[in-house]
């Protein structure tokens, strides 16, 4: 299955910030149960922290089945 892109501004995105976004967790505090369950990795590894940063590039996969990788946003010059 091909990762679903997800595009922000900037150079990061927090991981609770993304589970957010796409509708994972409805306020932080759902995040943090989330990610203590065990249920996200980010390329590949386990992770469990809400502030973990995310590049471009970066792919983050709930229960090992659904995946988004984040995309920067183009700016013009």
């Amino acid at each position: 299955m091909e990762p679903t892109p997800v595009p922000i501004r900037g150079d990061l995105i927090l991981l609770g910030q993304l589970l957010k976004i796409i509708d994972i967790a409805e306020t932080g505090g759902n995040a943090k149960e989330i990610l203590a369950g065990g249920h996200v990795e980010v390329n590949g590894e386990p992770e469990d922290r809400r502030g973990r940063k995310l590049h471009p590039g970066d792919v983050v996969a709930i229960d090992g089945y659904r995946k988004w990788i984040i995309e920067g946003s183009e700016v013009a010059n």
